[in-house]
């Protein structure tokens, strides 16, 4: 049975996608009189069907080497389809969690969008998002991980553009799905060069070809810069970072696992990349450089927002550019192990978050106060999600912290520097976030608020449960380093920036009625980083306006050259037919000598310019 279930494992992306054609009928509004329940409850099924399978396959696949299998789709004479596929314990797992995060986040939206009129809609779009994320995590295959990464980017569009008759909305999932398509434009162009260049797709070929490859360092370069500007777009690091903030316009289910898992899907990817990234030192560099800038600069960003979803979306960016910094400086383990913490402690907080949503009916902090006392599980929800989120013993994320900092403690210590930052600020930010939600008198809006219904409740508890048990299952994992080997230097160091930022975060003033301080330099500080360095103004007068003016140079040569030459010959042609008629006698005799003379005159021509007429005797 064991062995069934192993065999059959790459059959779990097509429950998730068996469960969004069932809901069609319902969604495209086919079936009416039973209203869309019966949909929401074959994706619930269906997703109960492949966590049960992943599960049993996960708990059983850790004395198993990793096995490839490839599926042939079409094979016609030197043209061979194949999609190949990897079963081990990394791409199981992160299909347990896949699968698992998903039946949460589906319970959780049964609660959550109880009264939506396209309900049936929204859970046919989360079967999709579902199969694509099952499907990337066990593609072997680049072409094939590109394909999924299409799908998701799709699926973004889509659900954030859920309520599409809201204007920002729609500008929302416009601008996301805009931003996406040039990181995956350049990532097709990777991919189109590296099949050219290796000869096969297949990550196991591609590792392969990677030990030998002789690559000159422009081919390379360009090469690895293509190849991560896909993950780059869809983890939402800088300068593709844009479209994550914007997307938190769509239904709060879906930024559960938009925030947690689809931008760890890119991550995964260029985790996937990294042989054939390691050919060029620039493309490291560079991964670096990206990673540090959008960690840092998105942590200071979401310190200063006053939308509760906007300032847990940037923290995302964050932890993700520590994914990108940990890829490029070589620590793939790391990266993964980062990657699990924080999708299981981002989910947990995007939960909370809506809840309290769902309840006062505004994201904005300053209008929220008290809830701590009239919503128990939501709060509580919020504070593991919190302390799972940075170093605080003895969760998830302090261990994942711990094996980068003693892994860089003395080869790149300016890397301790940047992680004990961006911890200690988010520390900072989460506990403001804490402050104006659940502290503090209650406001208008929060006066009468009581506790989220079983649905959206359950998953919370649920996940808080799996939150403080996660350190017990990496210990099971043979994740975590023994007591003799840790550097308790550094555990002091990354411990007291967590300290250090709950502490700054409980004690700076937070004044609900200053939207803006009345200080100017504090007034400034606030709006550079509320208006994200105003990167989007800098995109408007720099790339935008150049776009605009090729543009209008296009459209000027097209309307006045194009144009105008296929104007000019028609005219010509026009004329021409209009002078001739008037030489049409309906004489046939005259036709003949007029054909007559027009090719002896071109024979006489022909003959001259090949010579021939020299031969003659005169």
């Amino acid at each position: 049975m064991n062995q069934f279930l192993f065999l059959t494992s790459w059959w779990v992306p097509f429950y998730s996608l068996i469960g969004a054609l069932l809901t069609l009928p319902w969604g495209m509004g086919i079936i009416q009189r039973t209203g869309p329940r019966p949909a929401v409850y074959f994706n619930l099924l269906t997703t109960v069907l492949a966590f049960a399978h992943s599960l049993l396959v996960f708990t059983n696949i850790w004395d198993r080497e990793p096995e490839n299998l490839v599926i042939s789709w079409f094979k016609a004479a030197d043209l061979d389809l194949s999609f190949s596929l990897e079963l081990s314990p990394v791409s199981i797992g992160a299909i347990v969690l896949i699968t698992g995060l998903s039946l949460l986040a589906q319970v959780y939206a049964l609660g959550y969008m109880e009264k939506d009129w396209s309900l049936a809609r929204f859970f046919a779009l989360f079967g999709l998002f579902e199969a694509a994320l099952s499907g990337l995590a066990i593609s072997d295959s680049l072409f094939l991980s590109y394909a999924f990464l299409e799908v998701l980017t799709l699926s973004t569009y889509l659900l954030v553009g859920f309520w599409y008759a809201q204007p920002l909305v729609v500008t929302a999932a416009r601008d996301a799905f805009l931003t996406k398509r040039v990181g995956d434009l350049l990532l097709l162009m990777g991919v189109v060069t590296l099949s050219t260049l290796a000869g096969s797709l297949n990550f196991s070929d591609l590792y392969e070809w990677a030990q030998t490859a002789n690559l000159s360092p422009v081919t390379s370069t360009l090469l690895g810069l293509a190849l991560i500007a896909g993950p780059a777009g869809k983890c939402a690091q800088f300068p593709l970072h844009l479209w994550l903030d914007e997307a938190m316009e769509g239904p709060n289910p879906a930024s559960v696992l938009r925030n947690s898992l689809v931008v760890a899907g890119g991550a995964y990817l260029l985790y996937k990349l990294q042989p054939i990234l390691a050919l060029s030192p620039v493309t490291l560099n560079t991964l670096v450089v990206m990673g540090t800038v959008t960690t840092i600069g998105a942590t200071l960003v979401s310190i200063a927002q006053i939308d509760i979803k906007r300032s847990l979306s940037h923290s995302t960016s964050a932890y993700m550019g520590l994914v990108f910094l940990a890829v490029g400086l070589q620590q793939g383990g790391v990266a993964l192990m980062l990657l699990l913490t924080h999708a299981i402690a981002k989910a947990l907080l995007f939960m909370s978050s809506g809840s309290v949503i769902y309840t006062t009916s505004t994201q904005d902090l300053t209008e929220m106060g008290g809830l701590w006392s009239r919503m128990p599980a939501t709060t509580t929800a919020f504070v593991v999600g919190s302390a799972g989120m940075v170093t605080l013993l003895p969760l998830g994320s302090f261990w994942a912290m711990l094996a980068w900092a003693d892994g860089f403690v003395n080869i790149s210590p300016w890397v301790i520097g940047v992680l004990i930052l961006v911890n200690g600020l988010t520390a900072l930010n989460l506990t403001r976030v804490f402050r104006l939600v659940f502290w503090g008198k209650p406001q208008q809006k929060t006066r009468r608020t009581p506790e989220v219904g079983w649905q959206m409740a359950l998953p919370m508890v649920s996940l808080t449960i799996v939150t403080l048990l996660l350190p017990l299952m990496l210990q099971q994992w043979y994740l975590l380093p023994d007591w003799e080997s840790i550097n308790w230097y550094v555990v002091l160091v990354l411990f007291s920036s967590t300290v250090l930022g709950v502490g700054i975060g409980a004690t700076v003033y937070l004044h609900k009625a200053w939207s803006r301080s009345r200080i100017l330099a504090w007034r400034f500080v606030q709006d550079l980083l509320g208006y994200d360095f105003y990167i989007d103004r800098v995109y408007r007068l720099t790339v935008v306006t150049v776009v605009a003016l090729l543009s209008k140079i296009s459209a000027w040569s097209d309307r006045y050259l194009v144009d105008g030459l296929v104007n000019l010959v028609g005219f010509a042609t026009i004329l021409s037919g209009q002078s001739l008629k008037y030489s049409i006698s309906g004489q046939s005799q005259g036709y003949m000598l007029t054909i007559l003379a027009v090719v002896s005159i071109l024979g006489f021509f022909i003959s001259w310019s090949l010579g021939l007429l020299d031969k003659l005797p005169f």
